[in-house]
């Protein structure tokens, strides 16, 4: 049992650290010890050797930043291909029941087939835990080889609403019964003409859900001082899904922050020389929106969308920047938070110390800012910096950068030590 004398979860394939306090959270408020119990789960493939750098960096940084007072007890939990092998299940119930326990968790990549096999171990956490805001910040490193004439115009967050929309997991397979019998449900209550043999996916979007993601991007741009939330999404095509995502979007920031925000329609209407007091809210068509990004990206400064377009764009923007290697990722919900690499897990580099490990480094800089200790993260973001600045980089950053030296997982986990301190 852990300080505090609470009964906790009975663990079979993880191991409570002793000494160290849990987390608490409330209302989307998190209570921070200064010796937290973080679960992490290293992730498949390239994982290990990615978390075994990784760790290493957050470790330095709480150590620097704040000596002895504070210091993490780190906690493996099991997901993915070693959960499978130790325990005969992916993602092992009391994996979840840890991230429920101590709010606050990290991961590397995991396994996921395409077309069949288990359902994907990422929406299984972040359905199962309600995280329902996928938060990935998109920015440039300065000397990043990049496809861009400009990508140090590219600063921006991206909400991804995390549990709705055709990610859901409610589909058919082609052929089967069950798809029949929907396909001709549909047919004879509403009249509507799917062709015989279809696959069948259902696209559930809900006022409730879309405006708590909303809700969250606005508040992170006033408490960030952000300039612009926008909106974007496919209304003009599924007018009352993704239409409705519009729509709420706008009565969340209308009810909820009406001093705080304004409205681009009427920013606009009230003629050239107004000037915004407050959040600008703006709304684009997803299609529009990736070429916005290309061409005038300082314009956008936060965008919160619905499920799968959250998906691709967060992918093309970081490509924009230099690519996932440096992109990090979070699934928060108000009762537990999950840092995640946002690339995949590169099996054929696994075990060779060579892969960036910079997505899971920066995704623990979210981390530590969500925990608030923003010195700890301000100083990895410092070592990112100058490391990249040195041209002490891996191997997908070096053949972008001509004259970087290439170092491997563990070598730039090293810079990135180093880079704190210069």
């Amino acid at each position: 049992m852990v300080q505090g004398e609470r009964k906790v979860t009975d663990y079979k394939f993880a191991t409570v650290p002793a000494g160290a306090d849990r987390i608490e959270a409330a209302a989307g408020k998190f209570s921070i010890p200064d010796h937290p119990i973080i679960p992490f789960i290293e992730g498949d493939g390239t994982g290990p050797d990615i978390w075994r750098a990784s760790v290493r960096v957050f470790d330095a940084a709480v150590r620097e930043a704040y000596g002895s007072k504070r210091k993490i007890a780190w906690m493996e939990i099991l997901a993915g291909e070693k959960a499978f092998k130790a325990t005969g299940e992916w993602m092992p119930a009391e994996s979840l029941e840890a991230v429920r326990e101590f709010k606050i968790a990290i991961k590397g990549p995991l396994t996921t087939p395409v077309g069949g096999g288990i359902r994907s171990l990422n929406v299984a956490l972040r359905q199962e835990l309600d995280l329902y805001a996928c938060i990935r910040p998109v920015r440039y490193f300065k000397g990043v080889g990049a496809p861009m004439k400009h990508p140090e115009k590219v600063n921006i967050t991206i909400f991804r609403e995390n549990v709705e929309d055709v990610y859901s997991g409610i589909e058919f397979r082609a052929g089967t019964p069950e798809a029949e019998k929907l396909r001709a449900f549909i047919k004879t209550e509403f009249n509507k003409n799917i062709r015989e043999g279809s696959a069948i996916g259902i696209k559930p979007m809900s006022p409730f859900g879309s405006k708590r993601l909303v809700k969250m991007a606005i508040e992170y741009a006033i408490k960030h001082n952000k300039k612009s939330v926008t909106l974007m999404h496919k209304g003009n095509i599924m007018k009352f899904t993704e239409g409705g995502f519009r729509d709420w979007g706008y009565e969340i920031a209308r009810d909820e922050f009406k001093n705080l925000v304004i409205a681009e329609a009427d920013l606009n209407q009230a003629g050239g020389g107004a000037r915004a007091d407050g959040v600008i809210i703006k709304d684009r068509i997803a299609d529009s929106m990736f070429q916005q990004l290309l061409l005038r990206p300082e314009d956008y400064d936060v965008i919160a969308t619905p499920n799968l377009n959250g998906d691709y764009v967060s992918d093309a923007a970081a490509a924009q920047v230099g690519g996932l290697g440096i992109a990090p990722g979070g699934n928060v919900g108000d009762a537990a938070a999950v840092f995640e690499a946002t690339h995949g897990t590169a099996p054929k580099y696994a075990g060779l110390d060579k892969i960036n490990p910079g997505s899971v480094i920066l995704s623990g800089v979210m981390m530590l800012e969500h925990m608030g200790w923003n010195e700890a993260g301000a100083l990895i973001v410092k070592g990112v910096e100058n490391a990249i600045a040195a041209g002490t980089v891996t191997y997908d950053l070096a053949r972008q950068m001509p004259g970087s030296k290439e170092v491997s997982t563990t070598g730039f986990g090293d810079a990135v030590i180093a880079g704190m301190r210069s």
